[in-house]
């Protein structure tokens, strides 16, 4: 699948800001930010982001195209596909991000709070990583 033809929303730029919090290479195009931030978040294969938690407001994730996987602490990893949408609590240490041999997309929606904020934590590693089917 070539990046340039994963989904309705375009893949926006090479994801700088952040990417010392995701092991490969992540794209990021905000659709909106003002009221409810939503990111347009697309991950080379392979790609994901740290373990991270949401706190106050909690995420959800819309996926749009490709296949990923979802993983919150001390349970096994969910696999994703386009329509799958994951609802992340606050407090909930997780991760996400694509398969090894598929590119993923997926619309990050911030779930709005007072004092919300994002913990950014270690990564996955690759041998975390190694173990998902």
């Amino acid at each position: 699948m070539a990046e340039q033809n994963l989904s309705v929303f375009p893949t926006g730029e090479k994801n700088d800001a952040f990417a010392q919090y995701f092991i490969g290479q992540s794209y990021l195009n905000m659709l909106t930010t003002s009221g409810v931030p939503i990111g347009n978040v697309t991950f080379e294969p392979g790609c994901r982001n740290n373990w991270h938690i949401h706190h106050k407001g909690g995420q959800i994730l819309l996926c749009t195209a490709g296949r990923g996987y979802y993983q919150e602490w001390g349970k096994p990893a969910q696999k994703l596909h386009p329509g799958d949408v994951v609802n992340i609590p606050p407090e909930v240490k997780h991760w996400h991000g694509a398969a090894p041999d598929s590119w993923f997309q997926h619309l990050a929606v911030e779930v709005p709070a007072e004092g919300s904020s994002n913990e950014w934590l270690e990564p996955v590693t690759d041998a975390e990583y190694g173990k998902l089917k």
